[in-house]
């Protein structure tokens, strides 16, 4: 194979866990003579810190593990440990159990991990304190971009301030409202509102205070799911957020915004749909939440082009679905499986001078798994209906036997690790 000397040039629009990721990932698996220089920008001002509690399922566990992010993670004390996820109905009992601790309890997969709480805050920081470890990636904020324009030899972004910057490759990391996807390289394919919102906040709960899980729960109700979850090793806060169907109030983003500042109207609306719970710690867990946010969920269509010649869409970008309980997860691999076929592409010469023979290994490599996760989020869509008693005691019923059908492909995917992935050029 011919050595590649001369580093690549990168820009990674979009500063969120997608873009810092794919940077670490960029540099890990690229040929050590040919580290590229990657330039992310990033349209606020600084990094935003601020969400929900995600779930870090054990695949994506072992792709932070890689990328050392999982290390800075333990060493801060971020997030905290679940050995299983607990699902109840919010007018009766528990349900099912998702177990995480695998055959001998110490996690799924080689090497084992079980699952990780982490707010999407904590998670953020520690991937910035290992990218300002790499002098090969520069972070810009503040920067919105305005033109693309591609090129047989290169791609050139423009920004409103009037500057620019050149790269061999553009990565579009900047989410379902990507400026990559609609201003180049599929302008047609726009998000849509999928009839569901999350809201969330956080409960500090005075000591002493009794919760019905052990470290987190999936609470069904018959006007959505409510997630209760502890989220930081010292169990003094309790992360509360509801799945729920909310007509679409027809003004855009920029109405959401207005309608999901209102704290206290998500906060009633949430106590009319989950506060008659029989569950006693749920009512007051809502009540001492501060500062419900409200989040409108948006999709893309199923299928849709993901790159040119010279651009590739990562994550929600490409693909924004529901929330279906892997979705961090899958962004961290595609990060991982985009990587390793663009060093492929760079150890044999790059062949045509054009990446696109990495981005078509790519794609041919992840959209089925994209497929399939698409499919489970549309399940998500209809679990979170407003349901009549009987449709409600149908699905309470059908839980048990879901979970317990499905966990054999559950622990398959979380056994993955896309770095022995065989690449198939």
């Amino acid at each position: 194979m011919n050595t590649v000397k001369k580093p690549l040039d990168i820009i990674i629009l979009g500063g969120g866990i997608a873009g810092l990721t794919t940077a670490l990932a960029l540099t890990k698996f690229a040929p050590r003579d040919a580290v590229p220089r990657i330039h992310i920008f990033e349209i606020r001002p600084v990094p935003a810190t601020i969400g929900g509690a995600v779930n870090l399922t054990p695949n994506a566990l072992r792709m932070l593990n890689h990328l050392g992010v999982y290390e800075v993670i333990r060493e801060r004390n971020y997030g905290k440990d679940i050995d299983e996820l607990e699902v109840f109905d919010l007018h009766s009992t528990k349900l099912a159990v998702s177990d995480f601790r695998g055959p001998e309890g110490k996690g799924i997969g080689s090497p084992p991990f079980k699952s990780l709480r982490i707010t999407r805050g904590d998670s953020l920081k520690a991937v910035l304190e290992v990218i300002e470890r790499h002098e090969n990636i520069t972070l810009t904020c503040g920067k919105r971009t305005v033109e693309i324009k591609e090129t047989r030899d290169d791609v050139t972004i423009t920004f409103e301030d009037g500057g620019s910057c050149t790269a061999d490759i553009l990565m579009g990391c900047d989410g379902i409202h990507s400026v990559t996807r609609l201003k180049h390289v599929d302008p047609t394919r726009k998000e849509t509102y999928t009839g569901v919102c999350n809201a969330f906040g956080f409960a500090r709960a005075p000591k002493g205070f009794e919760v019905h899980f052990q470290c987190t729960a999936l609470n069904f109700s018959r006007r959505g799911i409510m997630l209760t979850s502890y989220h930081e090793s010292t169990m003094e806060s309790v992360y509360v957020g509801a799945l729920m169907s909310v007509p679409d109030i027809g003004t855009g983003r920029d109405g959401w915004k207005q309608v999901g500042a209102d704290a206290e109207k998500t906060r009633a609306d949430i106590l009319r749909r989950f506060g008659d719970s029989k569950i006693p710690c749920v009512r007051p867990l809502i009540e001492m939440a501060e500062d419900f946010y409200l989040w409108p969920v948006f999709t893309l269509s199923k299928d849709g082009q993901w790159s040119t010649d010279r651009c590739m869409l990562l994550g929600d970008a490409a693909h924004a679905m529901p929330p279906q309980g892997e979705s961090t997860g899958i962004v961290f691999e595609d990060t991982v499986v985009f990587s390793r076929c663009l060093a492929r592409w760079m150890e044999k010469g790059r062949p045509g001078g054009s990446p696109r023979e990495a981005f078509a290994a790519y794609e041919r490599l992840r959209k089925p798994r994209i497929a399939a996760a698409f499919d489970e989020s549309r399940a998500v869509i209809g679990s979170v209906a407003d349901a009549g008693w009987l449709g409600y005691a149908l699905k309470t019923y059908a839980i048990p036997w879901y979970v317990w059908y499905t966990r054999k492909s559950r622990d398959r995917h979380f056994e993955e690790d896309v770095t022995q992935v065989a690449l198939d050029y």
